[in-house]
């Protein structure tokens, strides 16, 4: 109980590295502990800094109950100006507890468990709401997210054969077209080639909304706004939407917040993940579909509690001795 494991970005991606199945059971898992009551998962807490309005840390508590209840929480930067100096823009930890003690009993590199329930639940999302129809992907904004969302849409049967790549740096979506590889027909797009998808893929850095009240998308088309903040109420309005909870996403003038703020209610929503992935959900063929996941700390704990168990199973933990052993008296 006094020692401590920690778990490396090395080991965490030779955990998950061509686990896809794995990944979706424990995000589709954790959705549905979460509508049965058996989650708590308080409201994300926001750091910012008054000379670096684009720059945040976030912590993310939260408890999964369970054959082994799992305690703990998440805390995660990111600082867009990271890429100018070859560094990602997001890095995390997360920090698991014993429940039956409080006591620390681990400590895992949190961003490769981040951006993976994030593309998890995208895909879940993305399937259930038609996306293996679909004969096209646009991606806007190049980065982590995007690249993994773009492989968990490939695990589930999203075609890969017309792949649109937008950023708003051009040379960013250049290097991220090529580097998906084999099977994937990817080509760098204006933002209206993207957006204009079967799929659309929003994972930018965006703080207010950039893509207009003008924009309407077609009926079918479905929307994965990873990022929370890009479109205007107006958009949202014009669809059928899906987050992934509903008190949790509204909030923090996401998107969808500012729905809210200008309708005064919550009627635009037609449900939340676990109703989706419980066929609750009634959506109209005629509009778009557009998927808002906030991020939930219970996906963290899920997957992480995985890695951790896989990883000391296998005989891959760097531990700790004594690290929470109790002071000795003087």
């Amino acid at each position: 109980m006094t020692d401590f494991a920690v778990v490396s970005r090395f080991v965490v991606d030779e955990v998950l590295d061509g686990r896809e199945d794995a990944v979706l059971d424990r995000v589709r898992d954790a959705y549905l502990a979460h509508a049965a009551g058996r989650t708590v998962n308080p409201d994300s807490y926001f750091l910012r800094f008054p000379d670096k309005p684009d720059s945040r840390i976030i912590a993310l508590p939260a408890f999964v109950d369970g054959d082994e209840p799992t305690v703990g929480i998440k805390w995660i930067s990111s600082f867009p100006g990271n890429r100018s100096v070859g560094l990602p823009r997001a890095s995390a930890v997360l920090v698991l507890n014993d429940y039956r003690t409080g006591v620390p009993v681990a400590v895992l590199e949190c961003a490769r468990i981040s951006s993976a329930r994030t593309a998890a639940s995208a895909a879940l999302a993305c399937d259930l709401l038609g996306g293996r129809a679909a004969g096209s992907v646009g991606v806007v904004g190049c980065g982590v997210i995007s690249r993994e969302t773009l492989g968990f849409l490939a695990h589930v049967g999203v075609s890969m054969d017309d792949v649109r790549c937008h950023d708003t740096d051009p040379a960013a979506a250049k290097r991220f077209a090529a580097g998906l590889g084999q099977g994937v027909a990817a080509s760098t797009a204006t933002a209206d080639e993207a957006l204009d998808a079967d799929v659309v893929v929003l994972a930018t850095t965006a703080l207010t909304p950039h893509i207009g009240p003008e924009r309407r998308f077609r009926a079918g088309q479905i929307v994965l706004h990873l990022s929370l903040r890009d479109l205007a109420p107006e958009v949202l309005l014009a669809a059928d939407n899906v987050v992934d909870d509903v008190d949790h996403c509204l909030k923090a003038n996401t998107s969808p917040h500012l729905v809210e703020q200008l309708t005064g209610n919550r009627d635009f929503v037609n449900g939340d993940m676990a109703a989706l992935l419980e066929g609750r959900v009634v959506l109209d063929p005629e509009r778009p579909k557009i998927f808002s996941p906030f991020g939930m700390g219970v996906l963290d704990l899920a997957l992480g509690s995985f890695v951790l168990a896989e990883a000391r199973r296998d005989g891959r933990l760097t531990v700790v001795p004594d690290f929470a052993a109790p002071a000795t008296a003087g």
